[in-house]
């Protein structure tokens, strides 16, 4: 028997057309699983904060993160 692969442990984005889900989604926010297997957090909801970042609550690690955009790196 194989071990169990862990899923959820992640944020998606659904991309949106003509104000329907496409049936699409990308993954937008991962990485909360080691490569042992080993779990340091666990996304469970998000909220937009008034200046457009969003606001990802994570049980596992017991902490909010924000994420933000500063704009694109000028060259």
């Amino acid at each position: 028997m194989e071990p169990r692969q862990r899923t959820g442990y992640k944020v998606i984005r659904i991309p949106i057309r003509d104000g329907k889900a496409t049936g699409e989604y990308e993954d937008f926010m991962t990485g909360f699983v080691a490569p042992d297997g080993g779990v340091w957090g666990r996304p469970v909801g998000v909220a937009v904060a008034a200046d457009g970042g969003l606001f990802v609550s994570d049980d596992g690690g017991e902490v909010v993160w924000k994420v933000s955009f500063r704009g694109a790196e000028r060259v």
